[in-house]
């Protein structure tokens, strides 16, 4: 059976690219999805505006800061736990709160928080994991937009990390993953020594029951 089109917004610049097995119908790449003036503005503002913090994460053991920038944002109530810390939302940012009916109506799904990271060099990185905590539920849909400069995103299978595919996420580009993506899969975003510009991802999703 042809999966459902993970994309339904026909004012968008690009079609989605569909993936090759065992990606398809877990992972959506929407190149341009958010065209260059609106990221332009949402990039600036978020870099100027967003209260971003170090978390501190449990890392083999011992307490760490992350490679990032960081600020966990949406609903009161929507606590999320990951890396063996609890964090408390901040309240929505105007011009987020603004694009979140267009970004659910793409998905069809809905999001009460989203996680915001900036990295400000090649050097920032975020390393292998899953989304996969018990407040996203079984089959978490989670909706990544990137702004600034490009970055590879890779993804491996748990079961074989052989197998392993790569985006190049750029300004405005959104990526979808849903089913048992998280199940299936760990993601990254790797290093990039040559990489001086500076890259804010938000990751929406939705926490708790529904």
């Amino acid at each position: 059976m042809t999966p459902e089109p993970l994309f339904h917004d026909k004012s968008a610049r690009a079609e989605a690219v569909t993936p090759p097995a065992p990606w398809s119908g877990r992972v959506a790449h929407r190149p341009a999805w958010f065209p260059g003036d609106e990221a332009d503005a949402l990039q600036a503002r978020l870099r100027d505006e967003v209260p971003w913090t170090v978390h501190r994460i449990r890392l083999f053991g011992r307490w760490v800061d992350s490679p990032r920038l960081s600020c966990w944002m949406g609903d009161a109530g929507a606590r999320y736990r990951y890396s063996g810390a609890l964090f408390e939302p901040e309240p929505w940012h105007p011009a987020i709160h603004v694009l979140l009916p267009r970004l659910e109506a793409a998905c069809r799904a809905p999001f009460n928080s989203v996680l915001i990271n900036r990295y400000r060099h090649g050097s920032d990185a975020m390393g292998w994991h899953s989304d996969d905590e018990p407040e996203l539920g079984p089959e978490p849909v989670i909706a990544s937009l990137s702004l600034g400069v490009e970055r590879r995103f890779v993804m491996r299978v748990k079961s074989d990390h052989a197998i392993k595919a790569e985006w190049r996420l750029a300004h405005g580009d959104l990526l979808l993953m849903r089913g048992d993506c998280q199940r299936a899969a760990q993601h990254a975003l790797p290093k990039m020594a040559a990489v001086h510009g500076e890259r804010i991802n938000l990751t929406f999703r939705w926490v708790g029951g529904r």
